[in-house]
């Protein structure tokens, strides 16, 4: 049982009480009463602001689900659709042309283009290496993965022929970034005293042990070291190439931990508060041997006038909050209720992120003194002015200078892409982001137009109209109201970390369209993903893109119209949902792990988050719904595929397999959110799998 102590007539969980008033409030020097009294007022006045806005979303979905029950069985007017959703408030009118006006954003947000890490909050490691990956060693990315064009590794140590592939890929980046003077390659480089760039302004000056070069706004620094292994066998000595990498990265207190009750919101705030004040360490054994993971220190160098510089060896970090659907029993409101978990992130990340705007911390995180909350799942404006207005009140609780907490939009609900431009209207002030995700977008796809018919099959999904358009509308849409050189515009996950080799080919695509981030799914994922922004000034690339098109593509609704799909094609695709969500809900509820790199039906690694639920469970409920498949045939695939989950975590001491468990949480929870899915709020997958791994946690 939770123990609870009262504070300004609020029940809180003692632990968190206590964190927040030690290591928070106490070095804050605020005084510890007129937070809590000012946190019960701030709870008084949002929390039911929240419960309107969700009970706004049902009664919404409520009438476009009797909308299309109306119509079954007569073509789709998108006409009359689109005149509907006006009418009901779904769109509101376009506002009149603005542009942002957000100050006080860090370098890496506004003015450079690199990659993004996303990280669960929960994990220290993963969050420490996450935070590291600011620079990334390309000869490391190289030889341990496949997107070096050459033979594996051959097991036994080092391979020198890779090693010799990994030196040439080396020298070829060199070649096409920074060109030397006369023609001259890399390759037949004597010595670092011999450089000599085509453009001198490329060098910004020297470290110990290098060179520092920048490119695109990105820095590479190259290591000379002959008492190495490679540079004492290399002809100028070069030891390793460095890349500035993930830029950013967002530790996540969302989709991406399972995070049910006050022990796991204390462990993400205490987290995220060794990320600020720059002390998280992690101990872990591998080799036979312990060590410790801690936060890097910056990067000195000498610039070419001879001043000593720093460049930040960190990511600069943002943190996502949880949306607005979700309560927390770590808080009780005065009437008993649990406290909207929007709401207890906000002031919470906050708090603890005013150390770093009042300099408490070791290393700083913001230069600027902004705090970076990235904002998921808003459907509209009129979410999004609530999260405005509730950061608002957050700044005045902790005496910050209004719009200190910048924001990030993301951009992942139909309600919100159709009507993007009120939502960033609606945070203009303080918008830093926006960005574009397959799955959760077309989860709330499918559930919004569940009632309209069977949808495609995912595969054929991804070309869809519907999701071309909001591709395209969110990067113009953005670079309309100003966000170029003020904020992010991003683009989703590259979900294969296994599969280097084609991101190196496929994610460039992101850059091509505009974005000046990209998610990517492990630090040396970063370090080549890094790659593509010395190949293309996306700065350049924007100032060239078209208008964003209408509404008429973005509001088509992606149904099966005219399939005529065999046994085995539904099979498949009822195999291929089923695999991944059991594969994906046995760890969540069963271990509490959020994101981990869970095996495809195709036994590819593929990191997987929330969102990779919810399209899954979505899918299948439409199907069910309109008759493609039985609940008999669910089941059947279920019970296949859940012995399939279960030899593919066949080498995991703490898993329990769900085959021969069926009456348990994990296959429980997967039976729920199916059958159960049409009834989900928005499609969200949280309220079940909150409920089941409360009860699995409870024994």
């Amino acid at each position: 049982m939770t123990d609870m102590t009262a504070r300004a007539g609020v029940s809180i969980d003692s632990r968190l009480a206590a964190f927040l008033e030690s290591e928070v409030l106490g070095p804050l020097g605020r005084d510890v009463d007129a937070f809590w009294q000012g946190f019960a007022a701030l709870l008084a006045e949002f929390a039911p602001r929240n419960r309107a806005l969700l009970a706004k979303r049902e009664s919404l979905q409520a009438q476009i689900d009797a909308w299309h029950v109306e119509r079954a069985g007569k073509p789709h007017d998108a006409a009359a659709y689109k005149a509907f959703l006006t009418e009901i408030g779904y769109l509101v009118p376009e506002p009149a042309d603005f542009q942002i006006g957000t100050q006080n954003v860090d370098p890496e947000i506004a003015t450079m283009a690199g990659p993004q890490l996303v990280v669960p909050i929960l994990n220290a490691r993963f969050l420490l290496n996450a935070a590291n990956a600011r620079w990334g060693s390309l000869y490391d990315a190289f030889y341990g993965t496949d997107a070096l064009d050459a033979a594996p590794a051959r097991p036994g140590g080092y391979d020198e022929d890779r090693g010799a592939a990994v030196i040439a890929r080396g020298r070829r980046f060199l070649d096409e970034t920074f060109p030397l003077a006369g023609g001259a390659s890399w390759t037949d480089l004597a010595s670092r005293e011999a450089i000599a760039l085509a453009d001198p302004a490329q060098q910004v000056g020297t470290t110990e042990k290098g060179v520092l070069l920048r490119n695109n706004g990105l820095h590479v620094e190259i290591v000379f070291d002959p008492a190495t292994p490679v540079g004492a066998t290399d002809r100028a000595a070069i030891a390793d190439i460095i890349v500035e990498a993930a830029l950013t990265t967002i530790a996540d207190c969302e989709d991406s931990v399972a995070a049910v009750d006050a022990e796991d919101k204390l462990l993400a705030y205490t987290n995220w508060l060794g990320i600020i004040r720059g002390d998280l360490q992690e101990s872990f054994e591998k080799g036979g041997r312990t060590l410790t993971r801690k936060l890097a220190e910056d990067k000195a160098y000498a610039a070419t006038d001879g001043t000593a510089q720093t460049l930040k060896g960190r990511s600069l970090m943002f943190v996502r909050n949880v949306g607005h659907l979700m309560t927390n029993p770590a808080i009780r409101l005065p009437d008993g209720s649990e406290i909207p978990e929007g709401i207890m992130d906000a002031v919470f990340t906050s708090a603890i992120s005013t150390l770093d705007v009042e300099g408490h911390g070791k290393f700083g995180n913001s230069r600027t003194g902004s705090i970076y909350i990235v904002k998921p799942k808003m459907h509209g404006p009129e979410e999004c002015a609530f999260t405005n207005d509730l950061f608002d009140a957050v700044e005045d609780l902790l005496g910050l200078k209004r719009h200190t907490i910048k924001v990030g939009v993301m951009d992942e609900e139909r309600r919100t892409s159709a009507n993007l431009a009120a939502c960033i209207q609606a945070v203009k002030d303080r918008i830093v982001f926006i960005n574009t995700g397959f799955l959760d977008r077309t989860g709330d796809e499918i559930h919004t137009s569940m009632r309209a018919g069977p949808m495609l099959r995912k595969g054929a999904m991804k070309t869809s109209a519907w999701l071309k358009s909001y591709e395209a509308r969110n990067v113009a849409i953005g670079l309309r109201h100003g966000l170029s050189g003020k904020a992010q515009i991003g683009k989703g996950m590259w979900a294969a970390p296994d599969l280097m080799g084609q991101m190196m080919v496929e994610k460039i695509g992101h850059l091509k369209a505009g974005a000046n981030t990209a998610w990517v799914p492990s630090p040396t994922a970063a370090t080549l993903h890094a790659l593509h922004y010395h190949q293309i000034d996306v700065f350049d690339v924007q100032k060239h893109l078209p208008e964003p098109a209408g509404l008429d593509d973005l509001l088509a609704i992606p149904l099966a119209e005219g399939a005529n799909w065999s046994e085995e094609e539904i099979r498949e695709e009822l195999d291929n949902n089923c695999q991944g969500l059991l594969g994906y809900v046995v760890r969540w509820i069963d271990q509490g792990v959020g994101c981990s790199k869970v095996p495809d039906i195709n036994d590819v690694g593929l990191m997987e988050d929330r969102a990779t639920l919810r399209i899954s469970s979505q899918h299948i409920a439409n199907w069910l719904l309109h008759g493609v498949i039985s609940e008999a045939q669910v089941m059947d695939s279920l019970a296949r595929m859940a012995a399939k989950v279960d030899a593919q975590n066949g080498g995991d001491p703490l898993y329990v397999p769900l085959t021969g468990n069926e009456n348990g949480a994990a296959f429980s929870a997967a039976k729920d959110l199916i059958f159960k899915g049409v009834e989900q709020p928005s499609g969200y997958t949280e309220p079940l799998l909150h409920a089941w791994r409360l009860r699995k946690k409870a024994g």
